[in-house]
């Protein structure tokens, strides 16, 4: 393989890609790659895997639920971390001590 011709279409690639960040789906290979995984990636790495064929651009579907999943799995994770959440209140002593005096009158 020719790594000038390797390189050159790396960054051609890498070029024709407008986001910073992009949506792949994997393309199965014979070292145990799965077919259909979406991931989303740097352009930088994007533009390699694409040129190795380990993925594909995920069509404009795919990165739309793909990016929907990611937001309602965030607000969920955020969701969870708020009710797991202790409470705490601290009281002094001596507002605790009038507290149970007005409770036992």
């Amino acid at each position: 393989m020719n790594l000038r011709t390797y390189y050159q279409k790396i960054r051609d690639i890498e070029q024709a890609l407008v986001e910073p960040f992009v949506v792949l789906e994997s393309i199965e290979t014979a070292d145990g790659g799965k077919e259909g995984l979406l991931t989303e990636v740097p352009k930088q790495l994007a533009a390699k895997m694409i040129t190795d064929g380990r993925a594909r651009l995920a069509n404009e579907q795919a990165a739309r639920e793909f990016h929907a999943k990611k937001v309602e799995a965030k607000r969920t994770a955020d969701q969870e971390t708020i009710t797991n959440k202790m409470q705490m209140m601290l009281v002094p002593t001596a507002e605790l001590m009038k507290a149970k005096r007005s409770t036992k009158e």
